[in-house]
């Protein structure tokens, strides 16, 4: 599981690698809350408008100063880390979703919609707090990937946010007579975040083969 470590001398630039991902997963966290306190209330959209793309630029700047390194380091090291660089160039994609999801439910305050009117809308407040605090531990787990037990636990929350996600989208689609669109799209993108969070979890417990195959439908 803890692949950066067990490397050698050939981990000294992975390091490296590894602070500018826990600095995108930082920045991701922070574009989340400021879009959703955004859609949520509480937060006026043109007042973090700007501190919201610019932070997203940053997140798209470090995953391209990241491939880059990537590129060196596997020119100077050859084989020994390729695994290890395929792994990074899988998580540090899904790091950088964070942010463009982040940006569509920013893009939902356009709409004007009051999202206090039912069960549904109200929960999703309680669902924000849940993701932002699921990015956090991401964060943690990755930065000392020692803790395997902790990330399969993570795994299932994971799981049963996603669950949630899909249950409400499900219950709103049915027909009622009121426009839930704004409602649905919230929960999509919220679902996509936890996904891409989950999927960085995964390098942690699972072979490159299976990585981004997290969210693939279960049962049946």
């Amino acid at each position: 599981m803890s692949w950066l470590n067990r490397l050698g001398p050939e981990s000294q630039s992975l390091d490296e690698i590894h602070t500018k991902f826990l600095e995108m997963l930082t920045d991701g966290r922070h574009v989340f809350d400021a879009a959703a306190n955004a859609l949520l209330g509480g937060t006026a959209p043109q007042v973090i408008r700007a501190d919201l793309f610019e932070t997203d630029r940053r997140i798209n700047r470090t995953e391209q100063e990241i491939r880059r390194q990537i590129v060196v380091h596997g020119s100077v090291h050859g084989a020994v880390t390729f695994p290890e660089l395929l792994v990074m160039m899988s998580i540090v994609k899904d790091a950088e979703r964070i942010g463009d999801y982040a940006k569509n439910i920013f893009d939902l305050t356009k709409a004007g919609i009051d999202l206090d009117a039912g069960p549904h809308e109200k929960a999703l407040v309680p669902l924000k707090d849940e993701v932002s605090k699921l990015i956090v531990r991401a964060h943690g787990l990755f930065e000392k990937q020692e803790e395997v037990a902790k990330a399969r636990a993570f795994l299932d929350d994971v799981t049963k946010l996603e669950d949630q996600c899909d249950a409400a989208v499900d219950d709103l689609l049915r027909p009622t007579g009121r426009n839930a669109a704004v409602t649905v799209l919230a929960y999509r993108y919220f679902k996509r975040v936890i996904s891409h969070v989950g999927n960085i979890v995964t390098s942690l417990v699972v072979p490159l083969d299976k990585l981004d195959f997290h969210d693939e439908p279960r049962g049946d």
